[in-house]
């Protein structure tokens, strides 16, 4: 049996296509034999673990340390601090005996109940006893809330200073998030943990970033290797364009391709048509990696952040930092500026998921594709027509029970859209937070169109409209293109709301129609 592409949980090099992780974190040796305490963060299934484990079995290799992965999340279910401590120390124990460490290195055994149990106390005695300086690895260490995690914090810092003879000489807590972005959901009825944080003697935070383009090439490069079966340059260049480099997404995208697409026939050659084809399943499957992701659209922080992206338009800039800093620990937007997704599917399947709703009860008359298409042909504009009329009926009552109502308008046209577009065509959006608007690309059959959504607040949007829409429509190599505003200002009539006007704009005609 052939290696394959992981998409759950760590990865095994014995059966799984593997990109060499310790490269991807610098710096950690260092801090490491300077007996550093420091904190490891990334998404999930970024390849945190693959990556604990590696270095785990590098540093246990070389003889010098005695290293140890563990991953707590149990503890999350204790009643109290010494239970939940007791249940890490348990989890020690386990991934001690897991790893092979030798009987001399073996954590001490553990007292028969929780009662009165410090994990700080557990870790000196096991320090003490060990012959050599001990490397913890704590994965999941956010999986804690409250007590419970201000417990571990307050007990791994108090016994810093007796290390290494005394404590384990380096601690890397791993998880979601940096200890400074715990603060979010401890405020405001908790204890913050700003400044006096009870880890203060954290030396860094290092953030694990997802695949570079060459990783992904050796990646896939591993498949070629052993079956045959070539990903050519431009099917790499699309994987990676979609994930950006994002692992699970990765290999998500060439495990749906090899195994579900063409079903494990290494003769047939790999195109961009199976890729488009692998996205679509991915974004309609919606496992359970994007499922995670979706399920954190509607918590305050990150509504905030969706919100402005699809708004193109900046929230409250003294409620911002914060949440930038947790949609990005969670994955969920690009960990550099401009402040966007993360990647193309994030990007397509954020509105999608938003707009479901939508897309599942428009009457089917209004919707039917038969009076769009026509011999493969889609008529935009007798579209744009029906939802300006659409829009105009039930908007207004539509949009008042939207939860997500700031960026209604732009996502009831969404869904509508992709109603009728569905599975034989592609919508691929363009927004970040600042564009000041949402654009969409639409691929039907032979022919392309590009339409401009837009709030309007003022006078200078109608022109700043147009210009954008026009420097759009140049970006994608087209003539003529749509811009759509949607009128926000208070006591504007319907009569004044709907209008179609074609206006030529930098030598490209711009039809700008209102809502």
């Amino acid at each position: 049996m052939h290696r394959f592409f992981n998409t759950a949980g760590a990865c095994q090099p014995d059966i799984h296509y593997t990109v060499n992780p310790l490269p991807r974190l610098g710096g950690i040796r260092e801090l490491i034999d300077g007996r550093h305490y420091f904190i490891i963060h990334a998404p999930r299934q970024t390849g945190k673990t693959t990556y604990l484990y590696a270095l785990m079995h590098q540093l246990n290799g070389e003889g010098k340390y005695t290293a140890l992965q563990v991953n707590i999340q149990e503890a999350a279910s204790g009643m109290n601090p010494h239970d939940a401590m007791y249940l890490a120390a348990r989890a020690l124990v386990l991934s001690a005996d897991a790893a092979g460490l030798p009987v001399a290195e073996q954590p001490p055994t553990l007292p028969p109940t929780s009662h009165d149990f410090t994990l700080r106390h557990y870790l000196s005695q096991w320090a003490k006893q060990n012959p050599k300086p001990l490397v913890l690895f704590i994965d999941e260490a956010d999986s804690l809330m409250d007590d419970l995690f201000l417990a571990l914090l307050r007990q791994l810092r108090s016994g810093f200073e007796t290390r290494p003879s005394g404590f384990p000489q380096s601690i890397a807590l791993v998880g979601l998030r940096d200890v400074r972005d715990y603060k979010i959901r401890l405020r405001p009825d908790r204890e913050s943990l700003g400044t006096g944080s009870p880890f203060n003697v954290k030396t860094e935070s290092l953030f694990m970033l997802g695949f570079t383009e060459a990783e992904v090439n050796a990646l896939l490069d591993q498949h070629t290797q052993e079956t045959g079966q070539r990903f050519e340059s431009e099917v790499i260049q699309e994987i990676y364009r979609l994930s950006q480099g994002q692992p699970w997404l990765t290999n998500a995208l060439a495990n749906q391709i090899v195994n579900k697409v063409l079903k494990n026939d290494y003769s047939q050659p790999i195109t961009l048509a199976h890729v488009i084809q692998a996205k679509e399943e991915l974004i309609q499957r919606r496992d359970t990696h994007l499922d995670s992701l979706i399920d954190k659209l509607r918590e305050p922080s990150v509504k905030r952040v969706v919100v402005a992206i699809i708004n193109g338009e900046a929230p409250a800039f003294d409620e911002l930092n914060d949440a930038l800093a947790y949609t990005r620990d969670l994955g969920l937007i690009a960990p550099k500026p401009p402040v966007r997704f993360a990647n193309p599917i994030y990007q397509e399947i954020v509105p999608r998921v938003l707009s479901l709703g939508f897309q599942e009860v428009l009457p089917q008359d209004l919707v039917d594709p038969r009076w769009y298409i026509k011999d493969g042909r889609l008529d935009l504009e007798a579209l744009l027509k029906a939802f300006q009329k659409f829009y105009r009926r039930y908007s207004e009552a539509w949009l008042g029970k939207y939860d997500f109502r700031e960026v209604g308008r732009q996502l009831l046209l969404m869904a509508f859209l992709q109603r009728i577009i569905n599975a034989s065509g592609r919508v691929e959006r363009e927004m970040a937070i600042g564009n000041g608007r949402c654009d969409l690309w639409i691929e039907y059959g032979p022919d392309q169109f590009v339409i401009e959504l837009k709030l309007y607040r003022d006078e200078e949007t109608r022109q700043d409209g147009l210009e954008q829409a026009a420097r759009y429509l140049d970006q994608m190599g087209l003539s003529q293109g749509y811009l759509i505003l949607f009128e926000t200002r208070v006591g504007k009539t319907w009569e004044e709301r709907i209008y179609r006007e074609v206006v030529e704009v930098e030598g490209k005609t711009v039809i700008l129609m209102g809502m």
